[in-house]
């Protein structure tokens, strides 16, 4: 068989993908041990046809139009992509250490450990030297450094982060940095190419494509406020800080997680997760220009809306929304004219289709922002717009109760609310204390008081506004539901 026909069998052959994998199977051994062979001098007239073609190269174009490649746009990119190293260390907890003895005759013995983790980050902005990386990355690390694309290994020092929608910011003293900034995801369409690029199980600078498969992605349990974008470009273990860039190279996402029941050991499904440019950028300015990032919110208390509160509000079967079933005096929501009973099926022109969705939305917007609602209220539609003003993300529990003096209640971290539902955190317990007299700890989650149910803390601290004469708190602790009396 002459070397030009081998050629077109092979290129038909890969056209085929996986419907003829085991003859490519056999074909790529046969190939890989006769590769000296197929490098044969092209013939005089082959020759002349294409001069510029070196022997055995693949041709750059087909039929007069040239092949495509991502080559040219990862050149620019890809050294603006990193390697983020932490470490950890962890105090080993040995009972026998304990005894002064034991710690003089095996001196030896480590009593730390460093726990160690790699993971991926981007440039944003080279005179700066800001890169952006995920929360999860560097969370609880005593040490980050951060490994370019030209061999420079560099001390990271950390600007701040935000858990709840997992961005973190950290800076690196370099000079040449090159930097991807933030682009617009706000284009985003899905059916768009996109590119994923970082360091997957520490393989630096991989890169794998796909498409955007949706937008707008949220309901996911355990992961935050949520608006991400999914694509099945592959994203695994090490890629979570990289880079998801269209194919302009622009920065439109920051890859996060990847979804697969069986854990990632089962190699990618094609269901990666991205958090968008535009909410990167938004919490990256609040945390350079305030050094935390402050929520806003509209100051209701929602509730799902079931077949049975639909009748009883005359609204059509099978209607969506979020029930108002509390408005907090002097919120946003007040202001703006909302009343129990209401029910929000928009807010800033996205479906709100259950109270999950309205607490999301209200989570990925800041303090001050205005906000078009459209609700229904005794079936018909009506529109408000509401300002939303920042809640109190921690108060004294004595200040609601005397019986809760000492607690420090906070709100529910947004991945723990994912799976918990409602509630607030008790953040910490003073030692001696009446509410450490009472049984409370730090850790336990309230959900419900004798004075009523809440969503959050700003509805706890309503339900106390008139205290009850018997304060009996239902709080889940581990795995464990239990109530206790406040004395």
């Amino acid at each position: 068989m002459r070397p030009a026909t081998t050629l077109l069998a092979l290129t038909a052959a890969a056209a085929f993908g996986g419907f003829a994998a085991i003859a490519l199977h056999q074909t790529l051994d046969n190939r890989a041990q006769a590769a000296p062979a197929a490098i044969v001098a092209p013939a005089p007239a082959a020759a002349a046809a294409a001069p510029s073609m070196a022997a055995g190269a693949l041709p750059a174009a087909a039929d007069g139009q040239p092949l495509p490649s991502l080559a040219p746009m990862l050149r620019r990119v890809m050294p603006a992509v990193v390697s983020v190293h932490t470490q950890q260390r962890v105090r080993i907890r040995n009972p026998f250490f304990d005894d002064p003895f034991f710690r003089r005759m095996f001196p030896q013995v480590p009593q730390e450990r460093i726990n160690e983790s790699l993971g991926s980050g981007v440039i944003i902005d080279a005179a700066q030297g800001y890169v952006l990386t995920n929360h999860h990355v560097i969370e609880g690390a005593d040490d980050v450094s951060v490994s370019l694309a030209d061999g420079r290994t560099l001390k990271a020092e950390f600007l701040g982060s935000d858990a709840d929608t997992d961005v973190a910011l950290i800076r690196i003293p370099a000079e040449n940095l090159a930097e991807l900034p933030l682009g617009d995801s706000g284009r985003l369409q899905v059916g768009d190419y996109v590119v994923a690029i970082g360091n997957p199980f520490g393989l630096n600078q991989t890169v794998t494509s796909g498409i955007v498969s949706a937008v707008g992605r949220s309901g996911i349990r355990g992961l935050g406020y949520q608006n991400f974008i999914q694509t099945d470009a592959s994203i695994n273990p090490g890629n979570s800080g990289g880079a998801l860039v269209d194919l302009r190279g622009e920065l439109v996402g920051i890859n996060t997680a990847s979804l697969n029941p069986q854990g990632s050991a089962a190699g990618n499904i094609g269901l990666g997760l991205a958090i968008p440019s535009n909410l990167a950028r938004d919490v990256i300015h609040q945390l350079v220009t305030v050094g935390e990032v402050r929520r806003g919110t509209l100051g209701v208390e929602a509730q799902p809306l079931d077949a049975r509160l639909a009748r009883s509000l005359g609204l059509p079967e099978g209607q969506q929304g979020a029930l108002v079933a509390r408005v907090h005096e002097g919120s946003g929501a007040a202001a703006a004219g909302l009343r129990p009973g209401d029910v929000i099926v928009e807010a800033g022109g996205q479906r709100i289709a259950n109270p999950l969705a309205l607490h999301n939305y209200e989570g990925l917007q800041p303090v001050g922002a205005r906000v078009p609602l459209r609700v229904l209220r005794e079936g018909k539609a009506v529109t408000a717009t509401a300002t939303l003003r920042e809640a109190p993300r921690s108060l004294d529990g004595g200040a609601l109760d005397p019986r809760m003096a000492g607690a420090r209640l906070a709100e529910l971290p947004e991945a723990l609310r994912q799976s918990r539902g409602r509630g607030v955190l008790v953040e910490d317990v003073a030692a001696g204390s009446r509410a450490a007299q009472n049984g409370l700890r730090r850790g336990d989650v309230i959900t419900a008081t004798s004075a009523g149910g809440f969503d959050d803390l700003a509805g706890l601290r309503a339900t106390l506004v008139q205290p009850p004469r018997q304060l009996v708190l239902l709080i889940v602790r581990g795995n464990v539901q239990g109530r206790l009396t406040m004395q």
